[in-house]
């Protein structure tokens, strides 16, 4: 069945789903989205006046309107559609698409819109093929995409299309939404005496996520496996929308912008020294079916790259956390999980690990330097060529130091500074002391 078949209300079948009886009809009763389909806007106008001839891509969370948003383009276009699933469809079906519109174009003069689902599942190669006949103008694309369109579709399409990014819909949205489903007697449930209890909407609102499919399958549940009392009213306490609902829908997909986006709000989190806000991150990558040890290896970079010398057991603990989840897995290994990230987001914190890339960066801008003489290994050619002589045993002076030359001849240090935070304080005042009393014994 064609994706964009539409008809009166009349037509939608009894046993389709309330999300689907409910979606909108025109871009008056579109909820949400404001920024791109308030009065005036430039998709706004497109649509209404059907002179929607750049391709575009709708990017946004499930459940925020992009299909519908099609739906409602198919509605007012004249322009003929046609619909495929990235996820079902190949070049074949492509190829097919793109014959049916040249034939329509010689022989009609018509327009071809095709929308294309999911079109961050297509890969390089499929994308490729549509390219051309987006270039030059058989195809008008609409493509819907979860994922970020910057990374997941081809660079040459995105230069030919305007891309627009829908947000997830806010409490108020999702208010109207519900009510117009408990309201409407052709569509919803209007015809019928429902009393949900301000609790059990409140949950609803709050667990749907911004999510309109989320909220009217919950509504939905909720309803159709609750009976009416002998008045005929269906009454939806706290309890019952709990057990509708369940859990909440985790937006989280491992290969996009959800996991890049939550892994750096993780990462910062620990970096600001937010035990709190480290955890909810951790627990949301957890619950979404994130790889532990993931999480794991990122703990264990922390550990150096912003912790370091400020508590020198931060890697030991991140380390040992890798070990423990080894040994013991999944749920216990949320403890050893939990106390790493604690440890480090509580420690002191110093970047000065960093300093080896400003050595790596020394040596690319200017070549590697020549070992001095008296740092060469002595045990080969002491005797013919030098190497070794003038060096100083650290050991056989006090405090087992004494300044001498250990950079290449004319290589500066200074690549690490240590900071004031925790243990590296100590480092910082024992080394100032010994280049104090290197200083003096030469005076």
């Amino acid at each position: 069945m064609d994706l964009f078949e539409f008809g009166e209300v009349e037509s939608f079948h009894l046993n389709a789903p309330l999300a689907a009886r409910m979606r909108p009809r025109t871009l008056d009763e579109f909820v949400g989205q404001d920024h791109i389909l308030g009065q005036g806007k430039l998709l706004r106008r497109a649509i209404e006046a059907d002179r929607l001839f750049s391709s575009i891509i709708l990017y946004g969370p499930p459940g925020t309107g992009k299909t519908t948003l099609a739906q409602l383009i198919a509605a007012k276009s004249k322009a003929h559609f046609s619909s495929v699933s990235a996820v079902l469809a190949g070049v074949a079906d492509l190829r097919r698409v793109i014959l049916e519109a040249q034939e329509r174009r010689q022989l009609y003069r018509k327009r071809t819109l095709l929308f294309v689902d999911e079109v961050h599942r297509w890969n390089k190669a499929q994308q490729d093929a549509l390219l051309p006949h987006v270039e030059n103008g058989l195809i008008t694309l609409i493509g819907a995409t979860t994922e970020n369109p910057y990374f997941e579709v081809i660079r040459a399409l995105i230069s030919r299309s305007r891309i627009f990014e829908l947000q997830r819909l806010s409490e108020k949205d999702l208010d109207l939404i519900l009510d117009r489903a408990l309201t409407d007697s052709d569509r919803g449930y209007g015809s019928k005496k429902i009393q949900l209890d301000p609790e059990a909407r409140a949950l609803l609102l709050d667990l749907s996520g911004g999510d309109a499919r989320n909220l009217l399958n919950g509504i939905e549940l909720a309803v159709e496996s609750s009976h009416p009392d002998e008045n005929g009213v269906i009454h939806i306490p706290l309890a019952v929308m709990e057990d509708s609902i369940q859990k909440r829908a985790i937006s989280y997909d491992k290969g996009g912008d959800e996991h890049y986006d939550t892994i750096s709000a993780f990462i910062k989190s620990i970096r600001g020294s937010d035990p709190d806000a480290a955890l909810y991150w951790a627990a949301k990558m957890l619950l979404a079916g994130e790889d532990p040890r993931f999480i794991l290896r990122r703990l264990v970079v922390l550990a150096s790259e912003d912790i370091g010398l400020a508590d020198p057991n931060a890697l030991l603990v991140a380390t040992a956390a890798v070990q423990a989840y080894e040994f013991i897995g999944m749920p216990e290994g949320y403890y050893p999980i939990g106390e790493a990230i604690l440890y480090l987001a509580t420690a002191p914190k110093s970047n000065s690990v960093g300093a080896i890339f400003k050595a790596v960066e020394k040596i690319n801008e200017e070549g590697s330097g020549d070992v001095p003489i008296h740092l060469m290994d002595s045990s080969r050619d002491a005797r013919g060529l030098g190497h070794g002589q003038g060096y100083k045993y650290p050991h056989n002076f006090p405090n087992h130091y004494t300044p001498q030359q250990y950079l290449p001849s004319g290589v500066t240090g200074g690549f690490y500074q240590p900071s004031e935070q925790g243990y590296e304080k100590k480092i910082m005042e024992w080394m100032a002391f010994l280049r104090n009393s290197g200083s003096e014994k030469s005076r």
